[in-house]
């Protein structure tokens, strides 16, 4: 590899870190705002949903310079995934959701990271609550895997082959989790491994479009169901061993396990489709 090109790729992680977490500050003010000026009216969604349209259609070739167009379309990585590969993408993101939510509680009630401290929403209209948390999905969804897993790792899997451009994009995205949420060792780990699972999916794939559903979904539960929880946890060595404790770590083994299988057979379809004749055009 050139000079060159690492200050390249040095600069696509800079601009994939720099756009996530610019997009993120900009949907946290436009909240903030909203919910300052009463939620009845949700229009930070309305006018987020308008500029997370315009990011994906410009990261995706549309607009000025025209020059660009093609490189953008491609970086996007937003490419049709064949009907049997979709279901196992889907299959295995979102076993590996749930098992990633059972790990996240198991490591909060085990000491190893505090848990996350949500806004409280409860005086807010549950429409705009549900409208809220809808966006916040979809914003950290989108941005997330187009910037790092199609413009970062598309660009770094052709020099360092698919398993490194996979760690590699999570390690850089660690600073974006650190932004919000401390640099705990656990805590990294469990990043890495949510992006880890990510990264495979795009890379097996070669689309962010599956990665986009699963990752927004995964968010959706987190904010839903487990971080308005997490200042209830009772910590293992204060008496929190409880059945709950252990049907999260079945949980975690359990669908952890499952989610392995499911992405060892997306490899397979992946791998078989890789090897069919280039006139092959059976999707399915």
């Amino acid at each position: 590899m050139t000079a060159r090109r690492l200050f390249a790729l040095l600069g696509w992680a800079c601009f994939a870190l720099a756009l996530a977490l610019l997009v993120g500050g900009v949907w946290s003010a436009l909240l903030l705002a909203n919910l300052a000026t009463g939620a009845a009216l949700p229009w930070s969604v309305a006018v987020m949903s308008a500029l997370l349209w315009v990011l994906w259609r410009y990261l995706g070739g549309w607009g000025w310079p025209a020059s660009t167009e093609a490189a953008r379309r491609r970086r996007r990585r937003a490419r049709p995934v064949p009907h049997e590969l979709m279901a196992w993408a889907l299959c295995a993101g979102v076993l590996g959701d749930v098992a990633l939510a059972g790990a996240w509680i198991v490591l909060v009630q085990l000491g190893g990271m505090t848990g996350r401290t949500l806004p409280d929403f409860s005086h807010y209209p549950l429409y705009a609550v549900a409208l809220f948390l809808t966006m916040s999905s979809l914003v950290n969804g989108v941005t997330e895997e187009v910037a790092f897993r199609g413009y970062l790792q598309g660009e770094l899997e052709p020099e360092l082959g698919g398993v490194a451009a996979v760690a590699l994009t999570a390690l850089v995205m660690a600073p974006a989790h650190a932004s919000s949420q401390g640099f705990a060792g656990s805590l990294v780990a469990f990043y890495f491994a949510v992006d880890a699972m990510f990264g495979a999916t795009a890379l097996l794939t070669d689309s962010v479009l599956p990665g986009i559903a699963t990752h927004a979904l995964g968010i959706g539960i987190f904010f839903a169901s487990v971080w308005p929880r997490d200042g209830e946890r009772v910590a293992v060595g204060s008496g929190g061993a409880g059945p709950w404790f252990w049907m999260h770590v079945a949980q975690t083994v359990g669908f952890g396990g499952l989610a392995i299988w499911s992405f060892h057979r997306l490899a397979r379809h992946a791998r078989r489709r890789s090897l069919r004749p280039a006139n092959d055009s059976t999707v399915g």
